[in-house]
């Protein structure tokens, strides 16, 4: 090269040096930094978030049945939440509600994480800040949930309030540090300083993984499990009958009869369900009563009990959903226990409280009027279940689970309607859900394609203590026919019923009804589950080949 080209050479290069000299001094007077540099606050921010939820829900692991600050913090958000929005969450998913509900608060943590180390880049004070904030939140959060103690809720927020600071600036002074020079230029190159930041961020995350399951692992082996194995149900003193030989119709998609323990639906607030020591169980009564008292679970025990068939639904289940199912239920009748308390006549509700503070309230009158109404502690011949409220909970027959069934159940308070809203009727529910007389197509499914010639349409209806006296089904909206029905087990049961329907090809539309036994035939009129219950005709449309 000559000199002339080489003098060119090193005036370009100076050129250029200045050029990116003043590019990066624009970008410090006008807030800008590098993109990657942003990328790499942001994933500090992130995983300082994820190790602090990590280490929270590890010792909310080792003090047992501690709710961690994740769960504390979505527990609030169900309690908080305005209705709709807890509407929502059940129509869109089901059972699917609470994984999600914790999922997400997970995810925003993290968000908040990041936009945090984000910031933090220039002011570590930032990252401090909402860290501190992060563990403070979730302190009260978890503070309020039920059963929680107030030292394993502080040193889980402290210990992730410091794992959320500390974590933060380490990882961003990594990722600060200036690139390593060699020491020779024999001397292999040297890890890159971000190359180093992002091992270390590898080896957080997996630690975080690891410490989250390890937490989860502890939780997941506090459980009631052993206890309820260990309980002998007494016999009752009054059986159900046998249920009639022609009360199924011998259909195998319709629903059975009594539903399995298993496939029983279950919908409530709780994230995680309450692990209840029998051993440490009582039910108090008390409120507007003559004489309150307090029964251990051996005293309920020992207490004459009754079984009975009823049908139970969830007032979210939308027109021809899955929300319902009919099981043998065992317990002692609720009378007895209203009557030994001796309610006042002025207390026209009574008010169930679970371990997790949720509420419920149904007219006194309901307890008492002859429908079956239970302290009930069996579920189809075995305990409660866990996920149904073991050791005891409500049973009401022709009430909505919300105003009715309370799981886990503690209380008992006689009070009134004017003085006291359970947990839905603040988040726009009606104080008195009695349930609505309801039909379910369940075959053919809907955009289904069956074969022409007969096909058997057939499902179940159900009205609570009315019980069904009628069920038709429409055709492309021609003249309603009227169906088979099978046997009642009671009136407070669903019923099977059948239409053999000669089908011709094509696409058609079928719609049911159904009469209780008041006379009333439900109404057409589509109306949402809020307040007090979906209305409309259950409705499919199928092919014919």
């Amino acid at each position: 090269m000559t000199g002339e080209a080489r003098g060119r050479s090193a005036q370009g290069a100076r050129t250029r040096s200045r050029s990116a000299s003043r590019s990066g001094e624009r970008d410090r007077k006008s807030g800008g930094e590098p993109s990657d540099r942003k990328i790499d606050g942001a994933l500090a921010g992130a995983l300082a978030a994820g190790a602090a939820l990590a280490v929270a829900e590890l010792i909310a692991g080792f003090f047992h049945r501690q709710p961690s600050l994740v769960t504390g913090v979505g527990q609030e958000v169900i309690d908080r939440a305005p209705g709709a929005f807890v509407r929502f969450g059940i129509d869109k998913l089901g059972h699917k509600d609470k994984p999600t509900l914790v999922t997400g608060t997970v995810v925003v943590s993290l968000l908040i994480g990041a936009l945090a180390g984000v910031f933090a880049r220039r002011r570590r004070i930032v990252g401090d800040v909402v860290f501190v904030a992060f563990a403070v939140v979730g302190w009260l959060a978890a503070l309020d949930a039920a059963g929680s103690s107030a030292a394993a809720v502080t040193v889980a927020a402290i210990f992730a309030g410091l794992i959320g600071v500390f974590g933060l600036r380490a990882l961003l002074w990594r990722s600060a540090r200036p690139e390593p020079k060699r020491v020779n230029a024999r001397a292999p190159q040297p890890m890159s300083t971000r190359r180093r930041f992002l091992t270390l961020s590898g080896a957080v995350a997996v630690g975080s993984a690891f410490t989250a399951l390890i937490g989860r692992a502890l939780l997941d082996t506090v459980s009631v499990a052993a206890a309820r194995a260990k309980v002998i149900l007494p016999k009752a003193r009054r059986t159900v009958a046998p249920i009639p030989r022609d009360a199924s119709l011998g259909i195998g998609d319709v629903s059975p009869l009594i539903t399995p323990n298993r496939d029983f639906y279950r919908i409530d607030t709780v994230l995680y369900v309450p692990q209840v020591d029998p051993e440490h169980w009582t039910l108090k009564v008390h409120g507007r009563v003559n004489h309150p008292y307090e029964l251990t679970f051996d005293d309920v025990l020992k207490m004459p009990m009754v079984e009975e068939y009823v049908t139970l639904q969830c007032v979210s289940n939308v027109v021809g959903g899955p929300l319902v199912g009919t099981a043998k239920w065992l317990g002692v009748p609720l009378p007895t226990l209203l009557e030994r308390a001796d309610v006042n006549p002025d207390a026209d509700q009574i008010v169930g409280r679970s371990v997790d503070d949720f509420t419920v309230g149904f007219p006194t009158k309901t307890a008492l009027d002859g429908r079956t109404a239970l302290l009930a502690v069996g579920m189809n011949g075995e305990p409660l279940p866990t996920v149904h409220g073991f050791p005891a909970r409500l049973i009401i027959a022709g009430l909505y689970g919300y105003v009715s069934a309370t799981k886990w159940v503690t209380e008992l308070e006689a009070t009134s309607f004017a003085d006291y809203d359970a947990y839905w009727v603040p988040r726009g529910w009606s104080q008195q859900g009695p349930i609505k007389t309801e039909s379910r197509i369940d075959t053919p499914r809907d955009s289904r394609t069956v074969a022409a010639g007969t096909v058997p349409i057939a499902g179940v209806a159900w009205a609570p203590t009315r019980g069904i006296a009628r069920v038709e089904v429409q055709i492309d909206r021609g003249a309603w026919q009227e169906a088979e029905l099978a046997d009642e087990i009671t009136k407070e049961t669903w019923r099977q019923w059948v239409y053999r329907w000669d089908a011709p090809a094509g696409q058609h539309e079928i719609r049911v009804r159904a009469t209780d036994g008041t006379g009333h035939t439900q109404t057409g009129v589509n109306a949402d589950p809020a307040p007090n219950g979906a209305t409309g005709y259950h409705t499919i449309v199928v092919s014919v080949s």
